[in-house]
């Protein structure tokens, strides 16, 4: 209103290119369309030039096709990529980063331990949030030594656990008045007294001005916000990649500590030990395909393990033994110092085959070198006897970034980990996502959600009778036994879908408040998420809203064949809430039926050649056959009906129709099988054992190794 020179002109002549133009009238707005109106058109058009980008390692280097790189800005090219290439997104965004911000947002800082120091103050305390592998108790250690603060005298320091809390109290306060270091490692471990130690802190006013109080934690939500505000965030990551890695196991080893050991074959072992040392903690990048629990091997597993390879090797040299104890060494190493974090036995079993697959007379066998890994561009091998600047120089003349090959997985093991990686961003990104309603005349928050809710809520099914049926069945059997507790828990979950989505409706419209519960029931609608509240009644599950829903309908249909026909031909094995209680029954129903010994019998399995359910003539008497398995760290050759190296960007393939045979543990007599656990999602065993359903017997031509370090499972449920 103020500003004195109008120009009302040339307002009609701008008005084409304005963005209300893109909604309608494209009479003027056709002449520069975006780009991305013709995209699909051009895909469709130009297939094959498409599918030749598609399949290129690395796209989001390459143009793309039909000069997009030229008409598209860099974030509207990852944009496209996401739609067609989601593995490569997360390097897309790194490179994003370095075009608009630079290179240094994208490296991580070497972490100068004298420079934190100095940016602490007795009133400041040191927060390290540690991921796997990376210990920087060592190193502050190292640092208190050079300035006078001995560990265990002027450097103080405890692991925090169970009844810890008092102690640590006990060490502040003498800390913080005689200006020593405290240092409390794992502090994640005892979440509840962190609160305490907020408390403490707080009451210390005027420490001594040498005190320093450094902490430890892995990444938790149970850390006091307190201590965070007024601490120095310290993030330590381990080395990233194998040379790395071997280069920062080398730092800490010298000249003497090899001169040490009088045997020949020393040195060979501990580049050997080394890497293996480097690969077991390289393998954690890969998810579940590497390890089902992301153990914390660190210096610690490294150091006692060289010390026992050098303890036995010079006992075998003051003996003159030309033989070296290589089963006590795999033993010790790989079930004791290393396989003593592993709690999952399909870990050990690819730890075991590392050991057996690095360590024996072979390491010396002049006639045949032994390579870790060799291909056309690189070749991992144990270095010729020489010193240690030797090793350090042949360490330095490896690849910084190393194919999955390396570690014995299959080249799509990089896909699934960017695949995941991408996953976990959009989460993360949907989160932060303001919840607002946004402008622009659409349809609001509360609506969107109402119209979700209403929709999910029309696909409910009645529950079903459990008076009725039960009479129908009457004296169940083992698997009707099954069938009974699966329609109970169905009936729970399709109760609690009801009820939450109905108060739901209420709170939308403002007849009852919002509690967090529904609070956080309409984001989980509104983001296309599962509900936690309906999570938690419902078999493990990694699949989005809309999948599950899919999966929910089928999951029904199946009940109700069930309950009119009997139990089905073939079992869709995903869609029960506890799939173990019928393999279990299985085994029972045929145990009664022979007189086998319970105790004694187990299952065998057996992949037919039968893709579809309708393929099936009859129903087995004992045992059954099983669909909706799925192959992923493999695939699988129908022909020859066993498993086979999987296809390149293939990551999960469909296993044909499975038969499960019941037999008693003497008769059963396999040879050129693969044991290969069966999981209930993708995730995998966690930590506590559960999500394992039982064990298939695949055919196979290759050696079992081959497969284990490829990382070979089957899942119930995939996340799509």
């Amino acid at each position: 209103a103020e500003d004195p020179e109008p120009e009302p002109e040339p307002e009609p002549v701008a008005a084409p290119s304005a963005p209300a133009s893109q909604a309608g009238d494209a009479a003027e707005g056709e002449e520069e369309p975006h780009p991305f109106t013709t995209i699909a058109d051009h895909i469709e058009q130009n297939e094959e030039e498409w599918r030749a980008w598609y399949d290129l390692d690395a796209p989001e280097q390459a143009p793309f096709p039909g000069g997009y790189s030229e008409s598209l800005d860099v974030f509207e090219q990852m944009l496209l990529l996401r739609c067609i290439r989601v593995d490569r997104v997360t390097v897309a965004i790194t490179k994003y980063v370095i075009e608009v911000m630079g290179e240094k947002y994208v490296q991580p800082p070497i972490l100068n331990y004298e420079k934190i120091y100095s940016m602490s103050s007795a009133m400041t305390p040191v927060v390290f949030v540690l991921s796997p592998g990376a210990d920087p108790a060592f190193d502050v250690f190292r640092l208190g030594e050079s300035m006078g603060y001995k560990p265990g005298a002027k450097l103080k320091y405890m692991a925090l656990g169970q009844g810890m809390g008092p102690k640590a109290a006990e060490m502040l306060e003498t800390g913080s008045m005689r200006g020593l270091w405290c240092m409390l490692q794992n502090c994640h471990l005892l979440p509840s007294w962190l609160k305490t130690l907020e408390k403490i802190l707080e009451q210390i006013t005027k420490p001594h001005k040498d005190f320093r109080l450094w902490l430890t934690t892995a990444p938790t939500d149970r850390f006091p916000l307190g201590i965070l505000q007024r601490s120095l965030k310290v993030v330590t990551e381990p080395p990233n990649g194998l040379k790395l890695n071997l280069r920062a196991s080398y730092a800490k080893i010298s000249e003497d500590e090899l001169a040490e050991c009088p045997h020949a074959g020393f040195r060979p072992l501990t580049y050997v030990l080394a890497f293996f040392h480097a690969v077991v903690q390289e393998r954690r990048k890969y998810g579940k395909l590497g390890w089902n629990v992301a153990y914390d091997f660190n210096e610690t597993d490294f150091r006692i393990s060289q010390q026992l390879v050098k303890t036995y090797l010079t006992k075998a040299f003051d003996n003159d033994d030309d033989q070296l104890p290589w089963g006590t060494l795999r033993y010790l190493i790989g079930e004791a110092m290393y396989g003593g974090r592993v709690s999952d036995s399909f870990d050990r079993r690819i730890l075991t085959t590392y050991l057996d697959e690095y360590l024996g007379d072979f390491l010396f066998d002049t006639f045949q070198p032994f390579h870790f890994f060799q291909n056309d561009e690189v070749d991992y091998m144990v270095p010729a006897q020489g010193s240690r600047d030797a090793y350090a120089k042949m360490i330095n003349t490896l690849p910084l970034y190393q194919t999955p090959e390396v570690f014995g997985l299959h080249a799509n093991a990089d896909i699934a980990y960017y695949t995941g990686a991408t996953k976990e961003l959009w989460v993360n990104l949907i989160d932060l996502q303001p919840r607002s309603a946004g402008g622009g005349g659409g349809m609001s928050r509360e609506d969107y959600i109402g119209v979700v809710a209403k929709d999910v809520l029309d696909k409910i099914p009645e529950l079903f009778d459990m008076p009725v049926i039960k009479k129908q069945l009457g004296i169940p059997t083992p698997v009707q036994v099954v069938l009974l507790q699966e329609l109970d828990r169905f009936n729970i979950l399709a109760k609690t879908m009801k009820t939450t989505l109905k108060q739901l409706q209420k709170a939308l419209v403002g007849e009852i408040g919002m509690s967090n519960e529904l609070d956080a029931l309409a984001t989980a609608l509104f983001n296309g998420l599962l509900p936690g509240v309906w999570a938690k009644k419902t078999a493990a599950t990694e699949k989005k809203l809309g999948a599950w829903m899919l999966w929910f309908e089928r999951r029904y249909k199946q009940y109700v064949d069930w309950v009119a026909h009997g139990e089905p031909a073939v079992m869709w094995l995903s869609g029960l809430h506890i799939p173990e209680t019928y393999t279990a029954a299985l085994v029972q129903a045929a145990c009664r039926d022979k007189g086998w010994p319970l105790d004694k019998s187990t299952l065998y399995t057996k992949v037919t050649r039968y893709t579809d359910p309708s393929e099936i003539p009859e129903k087995l008497k004992h045992g059954a056959y099983i669909q909706g398995l799925y192959l992923e760290g493999a695939s699988w050759d129908l022909e020859r009906s066993m498993l086979k190296r999987q296809d390149p960007k293939v990551l999960v393939t469909e296993l044909p129709i499975l038969q499960v045979i019941p037999i008693e543990g003497s008769k059963l007599k396999l040879q050129n099988t693969f044991k290969t656990p069966v999981y209930v999602t993708q995730a995998r065993r966690n930590a506590m054992g559960v999500g394992l359903v039982f064990e298939a017997d695949l055919a196979t031509s290759e050696h079992s190794s081959h497969w284990v370090l490829q990382g070979v499972a089957l899942s119930l449920n995939i996340d799509q």
